[in-house]
Formats: C-alpha cells, sequence, structure tokens
C-alpha cells in the first residue's frame, strides 16, 4: 500500500513558477514509477509527466514539454513536478500516482495509487 500527499499548489500569475511535491509512505518508493496527471473543471484527467523507477526514463506531454520537469528523491520518498512558464491553461487540479509498471506509463489506468490532489491556478 502506497499513501501520497501532494503539496505546492497555489495561484501564480501567467509566466510564473510552482513546485509540486507529492510525499509517498512506505520503504519502496524507489521500486514505483511516478506520474503526475491533472484535471481542469469540466474536463478528463490527463497525464502530465511521468518518472519511471526501472530506467529512469521520463516523459511528458506535449503541452509541457520545455516548461514542466519531473524529479524524484528516493532518500526522500518525494516526487516533484517543476512548472516554469505557466500558462492560463495549464489550471487544474494536479495529482501524483503511482505504480510498479517498469515504463513511465502516459496512461492513468496503469496506475494503483492516487493522491488527493492540489489545485494550481494561473492567472493571466
Amino acid at each position: 500500500q502506497v499513501q501520497l500527499v501532494e503539496s505546492g499548489g497555489g495561484l501564480v500569475q501567467a509566466g510564473g513558477s510552482l513546485r509540486l511535491s507529492c510525499a509517498a509512505s512506505g520503504r519502496t518508493f524507489s521500486s514505483y514509477t511516478m506520474g503526475w496527471f491533472r484535471q481542469a473543471p469540466g474536463k478528463e484527467r490527463v497525464f502530465v509527466a511521468a518518472s519511471s523507477w526501472f530506467n529512469g526514463n521520463t516523459d511528458y506531454a506535449d503541452s509541457v514539454k520545455g516548461r514542466f520537469t519531473i524529479s524524484r528523491d528516493n532518500a526522500k520518498n518525494t516526487v516533484y513536478l517543476q512548472m516554469n512558464s505557466l500558462k492560463p491553461e495549464d489550471t487544474a487540479v494536479y495529482s501524483c500516482a503511482a505504480t510498479r509498471i517498469r515504463v513511465a506509463a502516459p496512461s492513468h489506468l496503469d496506475y494503483n495509487y492516487w493522491g488527493q490532489g492540489t489545485q494550481v491556478t494561473v492567472s493571466s
């Protein structure tokens, strides 16, 4: 069982930056692929970024490539999402998720554990 708790959301102006954190419980964090997803009001949850535990590979949605960076600190059982050059369309609830799958999986169906989410609002 893995429990995930996100933090770091908030209100920021367009062009600004935020860093989200996701703290995981348990002693096997290093054996989980971690993902970030987001859901805007009235829209479906979509993939943002993922980090594979197996080979260290990362994957990003096209909409955030070059602006967002996923990283992890296995010693702290934490995964981060650094978000730069934020746009109003990045406004959403951001959730982290965990899976034992080896690849940096982009489908939410591959993830078994989810956090509650943290709100990110980007004003224009």
